[in-house]
């Protein structure tokens, strides 16, 4: 949910692929029937309304571990099923995260005094699609000339343990920023929850290694956020709320539908 440029990878290495089909237990990739894709969109996105999936944790340099600060933000989204009847779902979303100092908890700021700006996208627009045993996805993101279209990934994979399903998403990124120069991280993402109970249950433990902000140093870091869902804005930690309220307004909700995503794929 944080990654610059959100790509579904290759897949688990080193677990063994005849687990592909079972319920209980672990398994590489896939996993997944028309129950499963539909809990999936559902715990992910909602049946309509707007969900806020809230997150807090730490900056650590690698691979010393030291504490170089916070990361607090949340991801917004909604969800829209072009073909009812159909395993195929549209995800509207935007999400910002905030770097803050280690020491106040305040935006943290650059050696120049200016805040660092957060982690922030105006929309993104995934379709999630049921395919076999998989769950193919597909991103667009971007404005202008700097529109991207990336997909399709097939690497989610879900199990259950006891009346917990995990669905568990890795990704794997190595982009281009220019001449000579490329983007390299790994990020893992775990949603942990029952389908029964109540939304407010389910977490996420996310997980990126890459370079950091200029800010802390700009070496390599280990990000980890912690993440619970919530069913409405007001219900975030006040500190977040207050943020967007001033400083980004237009992340208090999801993109409105898809003709709201092309005007803003527009530039």
């Amino acid at each position: 949910m944080l990654a610059r440029r959100a790509i579904l990878g290759v897949g688990l290495a080193g677990l063994a692929t005849p687990l592909l089909g079972s319920t209980e237990g672990l398994i590489a990739e896939g996993g997944f029937d028309r129950a499963r894709f539909d809990a999936w969109v559902k715990i992910r996105a909602g049946t309509g309304q707007p969900v806020f999936w809230y997150s807090e944790g730490t900056v650590r340099s690698f691979p010393s571990g030291e504490l170089l600060g916070f990361l607090e933000g949340f991801d917004t989204a909604r969800v829209h099923w072009p073909e009812p009847g159909q395993p195929l779902a549209h995800q509207y979303n935007r999400k910002i995260y905030v770097w803050r100092d280690k020491s106040t908890g305040q935006v943290l700021k650059g050696p120049d005094g200016v805040p660092v700006p957060p982690i922030a996208y105006p929309y993104q627009f995934i379709t999630y699609r049921l395919a076999g045993d998989w769950v193919e996805t597909f991103v667009e993101q971007g404005a202008g000339a700097r529109l991207t279209r990336i997909g399709p990934g097939r690497n989610m994979a879900v199990r259950r343990q006891g009346r917990t399903l995990i669905f568990t998403a890795p990704v794997y990124l190595d982009l281009p920023l220019g001449p000579g120069a490329r983007m390299q991280a790994f990020e893992n993402y775990d949603f942990v929850v029952d389908p029964d109970a109540d939304p407010s249950t389910y977490v996420l433990s996310w997980l990126r290694t890459g370079e950091g902000p200029p800010a802390l140093g700009g070496g390599p870091v280990v990000l980890h956020l912690i993440t619970r869902r919530h069913e409405r804005f007001t219900d975030m930690p006040e500190r977040m709320r207050r943020y967007v309220e001033t400083q980004a307004p237009l992340w208090r909700q999801p993109p409105a539908d898809l003709a709201e995503i092309r005007k803003l794929q527009a530039g």
